[in-house]
């Protein structure tokens, strides 16, 4: 049983990079700071660091947050976690095949809460946590959006319509490099390495990221210093220089989401599995998550991105809103302090909901009509038809289980 866990564990993080990483590094190649190629490297190293140092969190709230584990028989709550893995990795297959980026936690939760409430109990069901997380759906994308909002109208203000405004992001360009590594830090070191011996204080990470920050915002100066700037008015990118430093912080903004990203929906493929593992040791689902299991859903996310990650990144980037580097900063920015938070408090949002609503943030703050509204219809439909189909498919996954591997 701990084999097929893990196979299929392997299988529903490929599944997430191939289809979520777009959340990611979508608008770094939509907005030409990166090529495919080295948005493939750079969040595959970001979103295995985050899987695992950081993935412990929020794999526990999926593993046992979701059904009361006493309701439900051994044999069935393996049965049941292997089904959610099947019936999840599926759904995202099919939906990477025809380019739609929906949620891996919608997914991976509809598929455990179908089987729980189907083929086990209705009441197994701890729907004052389901409650909790769906109410989670619709805050994150309404705060990644309001925070893109607020930060690209920000840049616009007191950088982009400015009258000197090369002068003024390098005054201001060294506070994005320390907010975007003191997220970083905050989000590594605080809890975050603690299946690894290391268990920092809210107060010693808070200390520990600020200097961090403070690092990366004396680097950031000195790079802004030594830009060499063309005083070139560009018609669509406002000032090509400007644009250039802006890829720079996208970057940076980019990884940090790769590694929240990482961190947080990692859960989605380790967790079944830590319960499978759970019941194969102590016959509980409440072992530990070890390391192994962020590992086998670090590179099988890598894996997905390498591969199929193509698909969605193309509508994440381009098709939503025309996208440039200081707008994808914006956009990645909130998201990622969107999406940190959630991850510390153990909520698995989507990443999916949090990117693209702080994408459509961005393209509202420029007028309604810089959005698609036709691509935003349909990622909102495919959104609405994710949980329902991942309950079905776990049904069936769950009784096919059942009746391949009973004794």
């Amino acid at each position: 049983m701990v084999w097929i866990a893990g196979v299929l564990a392997l299988y529903m993080a490929w599944a997430i990079g191939a289809n979520d990483v777009a959340n990611a590094m979508g608008t770094s190649v939509g907005s030409g700071a990166l090529t495919l190629s080295a948005a493939v490297v750079v969040a595959g190293v970001l979103e295995f660091s985050g899987a695992f140092f950081a993935g412990a969190h929020v794999t526990k709230t999926v593993r046992k947050g979701m059904l009361d584990v006493s309701m439900v028989p051994v044999d069935d709550m393996t049965f049941g976690m292997l089904a959610a893995l099947a019936s999840a990795g599926t759904l995202l297959l099919v939906a990477t095949r025809f380019g739609l980026p929906v949620s891996t936690t919608h997914s991976i939760v509809g598929a455990i809460v179908g089987f729980g409430a189907v083929a086990v109990d209705f009441n197994a069901v701890a729907w004052g946590k389901v409650a909790q997380i769906v109410a989670s759906w619709v805050t994150s994308p309404l705060l990644g959006g309001l925070l893109a909002y607020f930060i690209f109208n920000l840049l616009r203000v007191t950088i982009l319509e400015h009258d000197k405004p090369l002068d003024q992001i390098k005054k201001i360009g060294p506070l994005f490099f320390f907010y975007v590594f003191f997220i970083i830090g905050l989000v590594t070191l605080f809890k975050g390495l603690k299946h690894l011996g290391l268990d920092f204080s809210f107060l010693q990470a808070l200390g520990l990221s600020a200097l961090l920050g403070l690092m990366a915002a004396g680097v950031g100066a000195w790079f802004l210093h030594h830009v060499h700037v063309e005083d070139v008015d560009d018609s669509d990118f406002h000032f090509r220089s400007l644009e250039r430093v802006f890829v720079v912080l996208q970057i940076l903004t980019a990884c940090a989401v790769a590694f929240a990203h990482g961190s947080n929906d990692v859960a989605n493929s380790i967790g079944p599995l830590a319960a499978v593992v759970g019941i194969a040791k102590t016959v509980e689902a409440k072992a530990p998550v070890e390391a192994w299991m962020l590992a086998v859903g670090g590179l099988g996310i890598c894996f997905g991105l390498a591969t199929w990650g193509y698909r969605v990144m193309e509508t994440v980037g381009k098709k939503i809103t025309e996208l440039t580097p200081s707008r994808g900063f914006a956009a990645e920015l909130a998201a990622a302090t969107t999406i940190v938070l959630a991850s510390r408090l153990g909520i698995p949002v989507s990443t999916t909901h949090i990117l693209v609503g702080a994408v459509f943030g961005v393209g509202l703050a420029r007028g309604i009509g810089a959005l698609d509204l036709r691509v935003v219809g349909s990622i909102l439909i495919s959104w609405v038809a994710t949980l329902p189909i991942s309950a079905v498919l776990s049904v069936f996954f769950f009784y096919t289980f059942k009746a391949l591997l009973s004794p």
